[in-house]
């Protein structure tokens, strides 16, 4: 039973499950409007093992390909898929099992959620090999985790309304933009090892500058998906808050660079949260 739980903990670490806290509210955020309110126990459930076997699949993937820059990486070096605790044919194994799960969970959900399965599946398993030849492996990403209200609203209506499009590109955008700033952190191992990222391109100041960019067009995208969907006072407080809270996330990043840690976990997670419990309340109230 020990080693089970520990090698459980270390697929935990491999994956990083605690950043599901990222896409898990956006997916919801979509499922909450296209049902106008509760969309039931079995979307429910579907929802969570789509989103997790997605992102296990991403994950496993993402570290499966980067074992030999992780190793070269101070900040990587003691992940499971470098020092040992997870083999190389266990990470093969995870990620095809959970890919195979992914498109499992869409056959059950609906016709369109299977067809878009692949598909899925190919994009945000891309970010990985991006990160070798182009720098925007960062909107990849945002890219990858922006599917998530798709595949919420395709869940429920199966069908892609305009206003889950606008969710995704802010979701999108705000994803590359803390990205850069996390990114921040690798600056020096990127340009040693020949990575390409907005950083070891463009220095310091000018990715964050774009990170800012990316980040005013989440507003801008977000308050559009509250326009165009027809919600009401919660949605634009939910839309302000985010806004004040990214503002937030860059002062932290500009005032000391050891606040990256807390800008990225802490802020971006309630924010989602926050996102979430609002437009939860709009659909109650409104």
């Amino acid at each position: 039973m020990d080693k089970l739980l520990k090698k459980l903990n270390d697929f935990n670490e491999l994956v990083m499950f605690k950043h599901s806290i990222f896409s898990l509210p956006f997916i919801f955020i979509a499922m909450v409007v296209a049902s106008n309110g509760w969309f039931g126990f079995k979307l429910m459930i579907l929802g969570i093992l789509a989103a997790l076997t997605a992102r296990n699949f991403a994950m496993g993937f993402n570290r499966y390909m980067d074992r030999d820059i992780d190793a070269l990486n101070p900040r990587t070096i003691n992940r499971p898929n470098v020092d040992g605790r997870i083999s190389n044919l266990q990470m093969i194994i995870f990620t095809i099992a959970n890919a195979f799960g992914f498109i499992l969970v869409a056959y059950f959900v609906n016709d369109l959620a299977l067809y878009l399965s692949i598909p899925i599946l190919f994009v945000i398993g891309s970010y990985s090999y991006f990160k070798r030849f182009s720098y925007l492996a960062h909107v990849i990403l945002g890219l990858s985790l922006g599917l998530a209200p798709i595949a919420g609203v395709v869940t429920v209506l199966e069908t892609i309304p305009l206003w889950s499009v606008f969710l995704s590109i802010g979701v999108m955008f705000w994803v590359a933009g803390f990205d850069l700033l996390y990114s921040l952190q690798d600056i020096e191992v990127d340009k040693k090892l020949n990575l390409h990222s907005i950083p070891s391109k463009f220095g310091v100041k000018k990715t964050m500058a774009i990170s800012k960019i990316f980040h005013i067009l989440t507003v801008v995208f977000w308050l559009l998906f509250v326009l165009s969907s027809d919600s009401s006072a919660f949605a634009y407080v939910a839309v302000i808050i985010s806004a004040l809270m990214l503002s937030y996330e860059h002062y932290l990043v500009n005032k000391d660079f050891t606040k990256i840690d807390k800008a990225f976990f802490t802020v971006n997670g309630y924010l989602g949260i926050v996102f979430f419990i609002l437009i939860v309340l709009d659909n109650i109230f409104y």
